[in-house]
């Protein structure tokens, strides 16, 4: 069977998007090999219906990091054998696209954000030119390129030149036993910890929430956002909780339970503007109306069905009242409709729907060489 080979620099348990693409692949009867990076506090591997492999690195973050990981995915990447040679994302690029090149094998790359307009790489100019000069050698190099939402299609269709196929990050529509239970005052937030993700306004504003705030997952701003926390006594109150890194399927029975989602991004950059990001259909898969910043894709998106309350800005104030409205006490007709709503687009708009488009584009990248069972519609 034809070899895929992806690469990332994320801890595989989590990287729900490569799960669902790889598990798609797999199961067209694609042989799948997903390589990653093992962090100090990673996990054992989940089990996958594709191969998975992590590189375990000395340095975790900054130039060292991408140096290091640079060379050791390529001294891997020279030991291995595939017919396509996929990236996700330019930290992964380069020793992918040159692994491709020395076979003579198609080169994909797969843009999970738009990396040079990251919030951590605009306020740093020099690094930012850096990326742009990677990104300039890349991008016109890919045999196939793809990127989670149009908008984000867009820009680097104006940038290149060059066609950039839309893979949405989208959940996978489940047939589940009983219909979601939500905490009557459970808030949940589900992502890193990162700058820019408006998690500090959100902080500001839960004193003056009748709600408990939960928080799934870790990054650079763990730290900070904790000791801020126990500053405003959100700790101590518990309408503050920090869960750390959770595993998909728990999060997805946690979810279910919350009452409100947020989705919060700061404008810091071209990538979190056009951001289409996987928490909004996590949410809206399992019933859970949600607070979103007023950004063009999800404003596009709600005005198809309104499943979101959208929030002009990241003031503490206008991100209490939004929450106060969908919380007991506030609008309930309202939070009833957009809950429905979220049970009603789900139908249409979820991976099975999704996957067939991904597919369809490997399929066209290996002519001759399609599997010769397929399970795409099953």
């Amino acid at each position: 069977m034809p070899r895929l080979l992806f690469a990332v620099t994320t801890d595989l348990n989590y990287d729900q998007r490569m799960q669902r693409i790889c598990g798609s692949l797999a199961g067209q009867g694609y042989t799948v090999l997903l390589v990653g990076r093992e962090l100090p506090q990673s996990l054992p591997l989940t089990p996958q219906p594709y191969q998975q492999h992590r590189l375990s690195c000395w340095f975790t973050k900054g130039k060292l990091f991408y140096l290091e990981f640079t060379l050791r995915l390529l001294a891997y990447l020279l030991t291995q054998r595939a017919a396509v040679w996929c990236a996700i994302d330019l930290d992964t690029a380069l020793p992918v696209w040159l692994r491709a090149r020395l076979g003579g094998q198609p080169f994909v790359y797969d843009a999970h954000e738009l990396f040079t307009e990251m919030p951590e790489v605009v306020r740093r100019p020099a690094v930012q030119w850096v990326w742009r000069q990677v990104e300039k050698f890349i991008v016109p190099r890919a045999s196939l390129a793809y990127t989670v939402g149009p908008a984000l299609a867009a820009v680097f269709r104006q940038r290149y030149g060059r066609t950039f196929e839309v893979i949405r990050n989208i959940s996978r529509l489940t047939v589940e036993a009983a219909p979601p239970v939500p905490n009557n005052s459970l808030i949940l937030y589900q992502g890193v910890l990162n700058e820019g993700r408006g998690l500090e306004a959100l902080l500001e504003a839960m004193p003056n929430v009748r709600g408990q705030l939960v928080l799934c997952g870790e990054g650079d701003l763990s730290v900070e956002l904790r000791a801020r926390a126990a500053q405003l006594g959100l700790l101590a109150s518990g309408k503050v909780s920090f869960r750390g890194y959770v595993l998909p399927a728990e999060l997805r029975q946690l979810t279910r339970q919350a009452r409100v989602g947020v989705l919060l991004l700061e404008n810091r950059g071209l990538s979190y503007y056009y951001s289409l990001a996987n928490k909004f259909f996590d949410y809206l898969h399992a019933g859970v109306p949600q607070v979103v910043i007023d950004f063009p894709e999800y404003r596009a998106l709600n005005a198809q069905c309104p499943v979101a309350d959208l929030v002009p800005d990241l003031q503490p104030a206008a991100l209490a009242a939004a929450l106060t409205r969908l919380l007991p006490g506030g609008d309930e007709a309202h939070y009833q409709e957009l809950a429905d709503n979220c049970r009603q687009v789900r139908t249409t708009l979820n991976w099975q729907q999704e996957e067939m488009h991904l597919l369809a584009l490997y399929d066209a990248l290996l002519p001759g060489q399609v599997p010769p069972t397929s399970t795409r519609n099953s």
